[in-house]
């Protein structure tokens, strides 16, 4: 399943809605990677085993269920997730990329990949489901990257 979707952070024609920099987003972004248990409420646990200056290797718990992934920064434009195949898991992606298409207009762009090019019936039922959850998890994602700035914890 290949999806993707946009958040608009700023909307320059709404005055009410307090508007993010490009430096405050991108900051957002990353502590979403490097202190994801803010992020997502039924994460037990995650250890970064590694950190450079471009990635992070991170296990993730979630009960019994332990998921190694990498995250790969292109600074102030992406957040890459891949998460490798293993066990039952099966490999996939996400991209988190800042998008301006012009001055202070800011969006996120979310692009989720499966690496599955056919999908059953029965698959593309659920597939439904999770998209509207990805969505809505991605839509939680930047309404804590808000609530974070406005708390001047982004800078």
């Amino acid at each position: 399943m290949k999806f993707a979707h946009l958040v608009e952070i700023n909307d320059l024609m709404n005055p009410l809605i307090e508007p993010l920099t490009r430096a405050q987003l991108w900051r957002g972004l990353v502590l979403r990677a490097e202190q994801p248990k803010m992020f997502i409420p039924h994460l037990d646990s995650c250890d970064i085993l590694e950190r450079t200056q471009a990635t992070l290797e991170r296990e993730l718990r979630y009960g019994d269920t332990v998921i190694r992934d990498r995250v790969s920064y292109l600074p102030q434009l992406q957040v890459h997730y891949h998460v490798p195949k293993q066990n039952d898991i099966p490999m996939s992606d996400l991209t988190m990329r800042i998008e301006e298409p012009e001055p202070g207009a800011l969006f996120v762009r979310f692009e989720y990949d499966d690496h599955k090019s056919d999908e059953t019936e029965t698959e593309a039922f659920y597939n439904e489901f999770r998209r509207s959850a990805y969505q809505e998890a991605d839509i939680d994602t930047i309404r804590m990257v808000r609530e974070l700035a406005g708390n001047g914890a982004l800078g």
